[in-house]
């Protein structure tokens, strides 16, 4: 017992050593290795860090793998030692069978960048399988008119080793009639045949017990026994024997179950039962065999009854008997060799390496996105796949080597219109008709800050009351970000600029996250009328992204401002206006006349007069709309010297707005005859008036024409531009003066009420405009113009100031006035301010 134990164990110590130096010695070159079967796991294949080049810390870092295209993962990577080890069983015989090379393709994973290694490992073979027969005990029965010299056909053994370690050699026990043969077969095998050297002689000897022996060639050498049981017959003493000793033919792996596959013919010498003939498939048959085929006893027809399939057995090598009905019964083998010929019956496969990962937006050409590989069942030309990308895809697959490509980045990619990629790939082999599959490999694109913030619309127009609440909203903005994320996050903000030499953050703030603007505090129409807000929106990428919109801002007047007496100018002072009439004053004299101007616009400077108290009331009258105060009768003797006027002036606003003037009349006698003398006087015409007047004439006339052609102008492009029929605006952009896009010019006609009058604006937009108002009533007996300039700040004592110095003095009557009206000078000298006037608004 001892010495078995140890001659095992000296066994043991013999292939360890052998396997070891196998092992040190497979290294060919840096992607391939060398290892026998039946490795413990754990045992060292290889130093990967060191084959590839790599350190043990990119070995961790860049997530060295391997991938095994057989499917089990017979081998792993110490990233600690950076080794190829063994991490399950590996049998040879189960991977590879009798093949005489046995190579495990393998993928070497390395990422960031993504780099794929070919690796081949070689399985070398150990004597680890004895020759093993399938049955223990096989009979024979043999005639004893069997000839010397005749052949009978043994089972021969099969060992699953390979190379030096397979089944090498048959020996049988010593017995004195028979002998064992080899016979090679077209295969290149060795088939164990028992030869008949002797006569036999059943009365000597019925039974004959031998032993057959197969050794295999590995070292120690291992060997299996098979007991054969020999039955000497009596008289029949012919064989069947086979057309062929041989028959091959081929078929599709389609053919269809039912389908006759050859018939097998054999003839015996004998009659009777002795001559007839069943055949059956040999008794050693496999069961892969017997499901796909079947012979008919009888006939030795073969028939397909299962299906076939080139990728599991591409050829099926049967052994046919042929046995007669005799007793002893006679027994023939053939062998039958059915070769299955490949369909393209498989469709090809898209296997990925490598999960594809999310791409920036902003990737150049040529990123790599995954990595993959086709394979086909087939074979031949069935097996070669070709992959093709849909079209319109920014993408390519790039070749790396067989069967193997890289998904690669062709063109630029854009979230905001593809934020994510179906990639459909589709291979197609090369069979006829070829056969295809699809693989669907879903990119997610990120984003990058590539699109800044877009506002709802590039200007905004806000109108606004004068005299609003502080912090009340004026409007809104809004924009919107294509980009996601913090990318697309908007705060808003306002950029810094002056209106009237004060920051616009003084006038308004904005909330940066929803883009309300606020007011800070009330607006006053007549000290500012528009002015312009920069909004800034600004996304949170990085770098960030920005836009901007302009909020044009419109104060709209309220009726804030009561009317404003400019004359007479003592009154405008806040005294009480004094003027002289003669009692000689007919019905309809014109005592003075009230003016007055009110600092708002539009409807709300329309200004009525009328009088709120007299003295006596039916001596005087005052025009609405004028403010001419006139006699209503001619004055009597008993009508006080003194008269007062309360004259109230209301503009024509909600809530009205009135203001009151008083006026004190001193009647007195003597005051027509200067007038009536100046009225002599300047009755004569001269030579040199009719002179300046015939000029006067000619320019009013040039000036007229060209008004008019200038307003025919304004009027033309008005109604093609704003389809208005109350106003005309117009930009001038080609004058130097009018370069600047906030300038502009106003002209507002106006004919609402019974009061007729044009507003003549100009200037920036951020600055005071310039206003030249004429007011003309119908109840007026002559057009007078009114030209002022107010300002948001109108300082009317400065206007009265101007026009008191412009006045006649105090000696100067409305009396008078009169008189010279009727005068061809003075009526050249008011068309003369007509002039003045048009060709200021030209």
């Amino acid at each position: 017992m001892t010495k078995k134990m140890g001659y095992r164990n000296w066994r043991w110590q013999a292939l360890w050593w052998h396997h070891f130096f196998i092992l040190w010695s497979t290294i060919e070159a840096q992607n391939r290795y060398s290892i026998p079967e039946e490795l413990k796991q754990g045992s060292v294949v290889g130093n990967l860090a060191k084959d590839l080049g790599l350190s043990l810390s990119e070995i961790f870092h860049r997530k060295l793998r391997v991938a095994s295209e057989a499917g089990e993962q017979y081998f792993r990577v110490d990233a600690g030692k950076g080794e190829l080890v063994v991490n399950d069983r590996i049998d040879r015989e189960a991977l590879c069978g009798q093949s005489a090379s046995c190579v495990l393709p393998l993928q070497i994973v390395i990422e960031n960048p993504l780099h794929l290694h070919r690796l081949d490992v070689e399985i070398k073979d150990i004597n680890d399988n004895s020759p093993i027969f399938q049955a223990k005990e096989l009979f024979i029965k043999i005639a004893e008119s069997a000839a010397v010299g005749t052949r009978f056909a043994l089972e021969n053994a099969e060992d699953l080793d390979v190379g030096s370690n397979s089944l090498k050699s048959y020996s049988l026990s010593r017995n004195d009639c028979f002998a064992l043969k080899l016979k090679e077969v077209d295969d290149g095998r060795a088939v164990p045949e028992l030869v008949l050297e002797k006569h036999l002689d059943r009365e000597k000897k019925a039974v004959y017990e031998l032993k057959l022996t197969a050794v295999d060639g590995g070292n120690p050498a291992l060997s299996g026994t098979s007991l054969i049981t020999i039955t000497v017959l009596d008289v029949n003493d012919n064989f069947p024997v086979f057309e062929k000793n041989t028959y091959k033919i081929s078929l599709p792996e389609n053919t269809a179950k039912g389908t006759a596959v050859i018939k097998i013919t054999a003839t015996d010498a004998d009659e009777g039962p002795n001559g007839e003939i069943e055949f059956f498939f040999g008794p050693r048959t496999p069961e892969s065999v017997l499901s796909v085929f079947e012979i008919k006893t009888l006939t030795g027809d073969i028939y397909l009854t299962g299906n076939l399939d080139y990728e599991k057995s591409a050829s099926y090598k049967i052994e046919i008997s042929a046995k007669d009905n005799g007793v002893p019964e006679m027994e023939s083998h053939c062998r039958l060799q059915i070769d299955v010929l490949d369909i393209n019956d498989n469709t090809p496969e898209i296997v990925l390496t490598s999960e594809p990962q999310p791409v920036r937006e902003d990737a150049p050409s040529g990123t790599v996105v995954a990595l993959l590989y086709a394979r086909d069942a087939d074979s031949g030309n069935n097996s070669k796949v070709t992959l093709q990308l849909n079209k319109g895809s920014p993408f390519i697959l790039k070749p790396s080597f067989i069967n193997n490509y890289a998904l690669v980045t062709s063109g630029p990619l854009d979230r905001e219109n593809i934020s994510e990629y179906n990639i459909e790939i589709t291979a197609t082999d090369s069979g006829s008709p070829p056969l295809s599959s699809k693989k669907v490999i879903r990119l997610t694109i990120t984003d990058v800050n590539d699109n800044p913030p877009a506002f709802s619309q590039p200007s905004y127009s806000v109108y606004l009351k004068e005299n609003g609440v502080p912090g009340s909203i004026l409007h809104s903005v809004s924009a919107s970000d294509l980009d996601s994320g913090e990318n697309a996050k908007i705060s808003y903000s306002i950029l810094d600029s002056k209106v009237q030499d004060v920051s616009v953050s003084s006038y308004v703030y904005i909330n940066s996250d929803n883009g309300s603007i606020y007011s800070m505090h009330s607006f006053d129409y007549e000290k500012l009328k528009v002015f312009q807000i920069q909004v800034q929106a600004k996304d949170q990428g990085s770098p960030s992204l920005s836009t901007n919109a302009t909020v044009h801002v419109f104060i709209l007047d309220q009726n804030d401002n009561a009317p404003t007496v400019i004359y007479p100018s003592s009154a405008a002072l806040g005294s009480l206006s004094h003027q002289r009439m003669p009692r000689s004053a007919k019905g309809g004299h014109l005592v003075t006349k009230v003016t007055a101007v009110d600092a708002d616009s539009g409807h709300n400077a329309w200004i009525s007069y009328r009088l709120a108290e007299a003295t006596d009331a039916s001596l005087f009258i005052i025009s609405q709309y004028t403010g001419e105060v006139r006699t209503k009768r001619a004055v009597y003797e008993q009508d006080e010297s003194s008269q007062r006027l309360l004259i109230e002036i209301r503009d024509n606003g909600e809530p009205v707005q009135s203001s009151t003037v008083t006026v004190s009349i001193l009647l007195e006698d003597g005051l027509h005859e200067p007038i009536l003398d100046f009225r002599h006087k300047v009755s004569e015409p001269s030579k040199k008036t009719g002179r300046i007047t015939l000029y006067l004439i000619l320019s009013l006339a040039s000036v007229s024409v060209l008004s008019l052609v200038t307003f025919l102008i304004l009027a033309v492009k008005c109604i093609r531009s704003s389809r208005s029929s109350g106003s005309c605006c117009m930009r001038r952009s080609d004058c130097d003066d009018y370069k600047n896009p906030n300038r502009n010019l106003q002209i507002q006609l106006n004919s609402d009420g019974p009061i007729k009058y044009v507003e003549v604006l100009g200037g920036d937009m951020m600055s005071q405009s310039q206003s030249f108002r004429s007011c003309m009533s119908p109840m007026s007996e002559y057009s007078d113009f009114t030209l002022i300039k107010p300002s948001s700040t109108t300082d009317f004592k400065e206007i009265i100031s101007v026009l008191d110095a412009s006045l006649p003095d105090s000696t100067w009557t409305f009396e008078s006035q009169q008189v010279s009206q009727k005068c061809s000078n003075l009526y050249t000298l008011r068309w003369w301010h007509i002039f003045i006037y048009v060709f200021h608004i030209t």
